[in-house]
């Protein structure tokens, strides 16, 4: 049997988040260049050089793979890919297949999805507030994305939130998204904007809303109580007793969650990124093209990557200064 993956601090690697693709139909200010310059075609894999590279780490104990982008769903041709990746599921190899997405395509998507495997997603959502959704997306439509996620739970997509905690932005719907959401049978999750990608004039420190704030406040109107419950990511649950939701935490600046991380990223350009916080990565697009017939090579990079995976990434915010930033958008690295 070909050994599994797993990395030098003996944590296996079971969670792998693909990029499919590097543009999107938003321009979110945390995470694009308004005016941003997207890679030549050529650069980006296949889809079938994703499905090629995807089956090789289900072949090595992969059990959930999470596809991202950009916007995923924008990607010409998508569905064919995760129609294809349903065999994973269907086997038992794979346990789960999923995406995040802005979800401004869910209305065109969301049964076709279900109907290959999907049974949860994950939909960024910062704002109930059209006006300020406008202004964090600068291109979106808050409307448009409402509709998809009505279309999504229709389609019996379970649904979760995922709101990027900005200082100032979104403090003052705290109770109002936590209420819609329970209202709408959705979780909830809240996550620390992150130092990634040269963002212009957007002001990293002065957005900075640590979710240790937004825990204490939460306790203030409910009855907080700690969860054993993963989902395979770096999120922390609580359940608010008065309403039964989950709330979960991403929190790379104020805890490092990175003693469990069991999870790489790989690129529409097929470079492997073993921490979204470290700049090293690896190319896996060279051995998937120059060995066509013979998938030993890849193996063999994907283990050597794996190898080097580091023990944690230093995102810091607490000395005024972004320290540990990388230069790369989230949109290359993938969600």
């Amino acid at each position: 049997m070909t050994p599994k993956l797993v990395d030098p601090f003996a944590r296996a690697i079971t969670y792998l988040r693909v990029s499919v693709t590097d543009r999107c139909d938003f321009r979110c200010v945390y995470c694009m260049s308004e005016n941003m310059t997207f890679l030549p075609k050529r650069e980006l894999l296949t889809l079938e050089e994703l499905d090629r590279l995807c089956t090789a780490f289900v072949g090595l104990g992969v059990e959930k793979l999470r596809v991202t982008g950009g916007e995923p769903l924008v990607r010409k041709g998508i569905l064919a890919f995760f129609q294809s990746m349903s065999r994973h599921l269907e086997s038992g190899a794979l346990k789960e297949l999923t995406l995040t997405t802005n979800g401004s395509q869910l209305h065109r998507f969301a049964t076709d999805l279900h109907s290959f495997g999907v049974r949860r997603i994950n939909v960024s959502l910062d704002t109930l507030d059209a006006d300020k959704f406008a202004r964090v997306t600068r291109w979106g439509r808050l409307r448009q994305v409402l509709h998809g996620i009505e279309a999504a739970r229709s389609a019996g997509l379970r649904v979760k939130i995922n709101a990027v905690a900005l200082k100032g932005f979104n403090e003052d719907e705290l109770f109002s998204m936590t209420e819609w959401c329970a209202s709408e049978d959705m979780d909830l999750t809240w996550i620390e904007v992150m130092p990634m990608g040269d963002l212009g004039n957007e002001n990293r420190i002065g957005q900075y809303w640590p979710v240790s704030d937004i825990r204490h406040r939460l306790s203030e109107r409910y009855t907080v109580t700690d969860l054993a419950h993963r989902t395979g990511g770096p999120a922390r649950y609580v359940q608010l007793e008065e309403t039964r939701q989950q709330i979960g935490f991403i929190t790379p600046l104020t805890h490092n969650f990175c003693e469990s991380c069991n999870r790489v990223r790989l690129t529409c350009t097929g470079e492997l990124y073993m921490c979204l916080g470290q700049e090293d990565k690896a190319d896996l697009r060279l051995p998937l093209r120059s060995h066509p017939d013979s998938d030993t090579p890849l193996v063999q990079a994907i283990h050597a990557a794996i190898g080097r995976k580091p023990k944690g990434h230093d995102f810091d915010y607490s000395r005024q200064q972004v320290a540990g930033q990388v230069s790369r958008h989230m949109s290359h690295t993938g969600g």
